[in-house]
């Protein structure tokens, strides 16, 4: 057969491939599936993998972007269905699948099947049943992946024509997420949490019935309650909310919780290694909820809308079994799940009936369909790549000092706790902040004394200025004193210190944290005698 056209015409590719794949894709979110499937393939040279978007998705804009900046071209619609291919593979369902010219496998994009999607006066089960599958009488997909012997009993309820085609293979995610687990801790430090924290994972599907649409304040609220040094928090929404609304919207709705700690995750993909590294998660109807509870997380749920889902699914036992977030006392809360999780063995063993065989089976099924032999080395599953992003502090804080306990929180939009004061940030943008600051930290300039005087002129009533000097740490005071320290962990927290200590300072400060002590060493660098000179 020969190879349909792609970018570049046969006689000036460099390899002469023997099979061309098409990818179809509908959105972002069924891209990172596909792109994670696609992996099983893409390394074999006698495979030419071509993309196309079929453009029927709500949530299609953005798709093209995504794939661009992976270095991957779309063929378009109208001439990927003129076009033979040996194989195609879907994420999705929708569209007008039926005119392509090629056997489709379909796989879910999510953990398995279980929302309903309106389909003219009726719901239907989204990529199960009917509507989805069948077009004028006819199953459209050659094949029908699922991940659990319990879908093929759904999809015999919903689409009987279709239980031929069905193949169960297992969930790549699944495999993926539990093949990572011993990067762990190299997932909880990329994403900086420090010794004696907690993650907490906020995860949110998308619709007004997920956790962002019931609760878009919840991620503020939780990173304020939370003692800072406590709990990491870090939230993971769903692509569809960004392309739903605008990625700079969003963005300008999560500020407030940015600036009270929370961690929102700037790609697509980054919420798989925020699963594994998790204490804890705070979920909804989405995928990533029951994805926590299959890594053994606990889990709490901020909505449970149990009419959104098929009451047979796995995602419908998880709402009726799970415990559900309550206002308030949220420390307590999360403490005590994570102490005693609650017992959801009997629902997660609805996650795939085969663990650890997605690749295998998906790829005799490929190979099969391709009509090549498979090679000797078949391609495996990679683990999830260890974060690279930039934590930033919080710009605002009131911190408690008492006993050489130090104990922080979010201070937008909060009152002061008893016997607290304000330590402020240079990031932080709202100045009534910096004019009420016991403390101001900045960050490393290059004459961090001249910054220390200018800032305590400005700032009469702020008590210690300090910022990064090096490898240590320059403070100053008003009284003209100048004292550097150096500290592995949480030098953020030593001008509190200062600021609350009275009398003569040490040559040692040991305070605790979280649980966890900690010790620095001072040096005077400049005395108290006279006061600091204005620059």
């Amino acid at each position: 057969m020969p190879s349909p056209p792609i970018p570049v015409p046969p006689r000036w590719r460099t390899v002469s491939t023997e099979r061309t794949l098409l990818a179809v894709v509908h959105n972002v979110t069924a891209a990172t599936r596909l792109l994670d499937v696609l992996a099983l393939f893409a390394v074999d040279p006698r495979i030419q993998t071509v993309f196309t978007c079929p453009g029927s998705s709500a949530f299609t804009r953005g798709t093209e972007e995504f794939l661009s900046a992976r270095g991957i071209p779309l063929l378009p619609w109208p001439e990927a269905v003129r076009t033979e291919f040996d194989w195609a593979l879907a994420a999705s369902c929708g569209g007008d699948l039926h005119e392509l010219r090629a056997p489709l496998t379909v796989i879910p994009h999510g953990m398995g099947y279980n929302k309903f999607l309106d389909h003219g006066n009726r719901k239907a089960v989204f990529g199960l049943s009917e509507p989805w599958l069948m077009h004028r009488g006819e199953v459209v997909p050659a094949h029908i992946v699922l991940s659990h012997q319990e879908q093929l009993d759904r999809l015999g309820r919903d689409c009987p024509p279709a239980v031929d085609r069905a193949v169960v293979a297992g969930d790549p995610c699944l495999d993926r997420l539990r093949a990572s687990r011993p990067l762990r801790e190299t997932y909880r430090q990329k994403l900086g949490v420090r010794r004696g924290q907690k993650l907490v994972l906020l995860s949110s599907t998308w619709g007004p019935e997920s956790l962002y649409g019931h609760a878009p304040d919840l991620p503020a609220e939780i990173a304020r309650e939370l003692p800072l040094d406590e709990f990491r928090v870090v939230l993971a929404l769903h692509p569809n909310i960004g392309q739903g609304h605008f990625p700079w919207q969003v963005r300008r709705w999560l500020e407030d919780g940015r600036r009270s700690g929370v961690l929102v995750l700037p790609q697509e993909q980054l919420w798989q290694p925020a699963a594994v590294a998790a204490d804890v998660t705070i979920g909804d109807q989405g995928s990533v909820t029951f994805y926590s509870a299959c890594l053994g997380t606990p889990v709490l749920l901020a909505t449970a809308p149990r009419e959104t889902v098929d009451p047979a699914s796995p995602i419908a036992a998880l709402l009726r079994s799970a415990p559900e977030l309550k206002p308030g006392h949220l420390a307590d809360q999360l403490t005590e799940a994570i102490a005693h999780p609650p017992a959801l063995d009997a629902v997660i063993e609805l996650a795939t009936s085969v663990p650890g065989e997605f690749a295998a089976r998906l790829t005799e099924l490929g190979y099969r369909t391709l009509d090549l032999s498979r090679p000797e080395r078949p391609p495996a599953l990679v683990t999830f790549a260890p974060p690279r992003i930039r934590t930033a502090a919080v710009g605002a804080q009131w911190v408690s000092v008492f006993d050489g306990q130090v104990v922080r929180h979010a201070a937008n939009g909060t009152s002061a706790p008893p016997r607290a004061h304000l330590v402020v940030t240079t990031d932080a943008p709202d100045p009534r902040l910096l004019e009420r600051a016991g403390v101001v930290l900045g960050d490393q300039v290059p004459d961090p004394v001249r910054w220390i005087v200018a800032t305590l002129t400005t700032l009469p009533g702020c008590s210690w200025a300090a910022c990064p000097d090096g490898t240590s740490w320059l403070a100053g005071a008003h009284d003209g004193r100048l004292v550097r320290f150096a500290t592995p962990e949480l030098p953020e927290a030593v001008p509190s210190l200062l600021h609350s200590h009275h009398g003569e300072l040490p040559a040692e400060l040991r305070f605790t944290v979280a649980g966890v002590q900690h010790e620095v060493r001072l040096s005077v660098v400049k005395d108290g005698t006279a006061p600091p000179a204005t620059p």
